[in-house]
């Protein structure tokens, strides 16, 4: 059992906060596979506090999903702690998260995400705000610098932990290369070697010896799985077995995933309405169907899917075909 700011984390794998994946129905998914924690869809601190309402959906935590975090981004320490109260009052999560690690365009060109690396000093008035704002831990997400050439990891924990973050997650990758070659698991190392707080393992976990192995490496005391958990969330079943020394359990049959990714679905739709569960739909089922030999008749229909009914039927014909 690993404590982020008296918050018990009972498992060491966590499901990482991704924009358009983790949302609260893969997160349920993802933790009755054997995910510790789990985190929302980042949100933006300004538009939270401008009180927009697509923004507070993103936040919806249902009762049985804890322990679970809140991802906010942003780069303003006033705007931070405001949205900081009002993510926790509104989604009852048990941690706030501080995303200082995304690599996208139009995060960063507004001096959000990632590019709050170039600025350490900045980062660390950013988790004093939210941490003097908040009853609950503060955690931060950050990657092994912004390019090549500042890599700034050891130096940029250290500040947010003597700001006042109970734990940080690291990314393995810089910022200038987003998700491109390998993730350096010395550099995340060297971060826990450094701090005195729990620190996350973030960056090419997509088997089960990979959580492992990653966790051995580092002396983390968490793993972190973002893009491995597309379409398979049983790696948290098989990489929690992987590092208790235990069997690694079989993938189920593949019309058990399709029937997991349809009640996903079909979750998602119960909160959201059937039309976004479908957008979700048409960029997250065919995640599943990866590696399955034929598929690729399936995945095309699934990108274009109009209705839960829609989805059905081609679930049904994948099981009849391909299972």
């Amino acid at each position: 059992m690993v404590e982020i700011g008296g918050v018990a984390i009972r498992g060491r794998l966590t499901l990482a906060p991704m924009a358009g994946v983790s949302d609260f129905a893969f997160r349920g998914l993802c933790r009755s596979l054997g995910a510790a924690l789990t985190v929302t869809e980042m949100v933006s601190a300004k538009a939270l506090v401008y009180g927009d309402e697509k923004t507070k959906s993103l936040l919806y935590v249902p009762a049985e999903e804890h322990p679970c975090a809140v991802q906010i981004f942003g780069h303003e320490p006033e705007v931070m702690a405001q949205a900081a109260g009002l993510a926790l009052e509104l989604s009852g999560a048990d941690i706030l998260d501080i995303n200082m690690g995304c690599p996208v365009g139009k995060i960063v060109k507004a001096g959000d995400g990632s590019a709050l690396m170039k600025d350490p000093e900045l980062a660390g008035r950013i988790v004093e705000a939210v941490r003097a704002a908040v009853d609950k831990p503060v955690t931060v997400k950050i990657r092994k610098g912004w390019d090549g050439g500042s890599v700034n990891a050891v130096a940029f924990a250290k500040v947010c932990q003597q700001a006042g973050a109970a734990a940080v997650a690291v990314h393995g990758r810089t910022r200038a290369q987003m998700y491109a070659g390998r993730a350096d698991w010395g550099l995340i190392r060297e971060v826990k070697q450094a701090l005195e707080i729990p620190v996350f393992a973030n960056g090419d976990i997509f088997s089960p010896e990979d959580a492992a192995h990653i966790l051995r490496y580092t002396g983390c005391d968490l793993a972190m799985v973002g893009r491995g958990s597309f379409g398979n969330p049983w790696l948290f079943e098989q990489g929690s077995a992987a590092i208790d020394g235990r069997p690694v359990p079989p993938l189920p049959p593949l019309g058990a995933r399709m029937d997991a990714a349809l009640g996903q679905i079909e979750a998602l739709a119960g909160n959201r309405g059937e039309r976004a569960a479908c957008l979700e739909a048409r960029h997250q089922l065919p995640w599943y169907l990866h590696g399955v030999p034929y598929s690729g008749l399936y995945r095309q229909q699934l990108v274009r899917v109009e209705s839960l009914a829609d989805i059905r039927r081609i679930i049904k014909d994948i099981k009849r075909d391909l299972g």
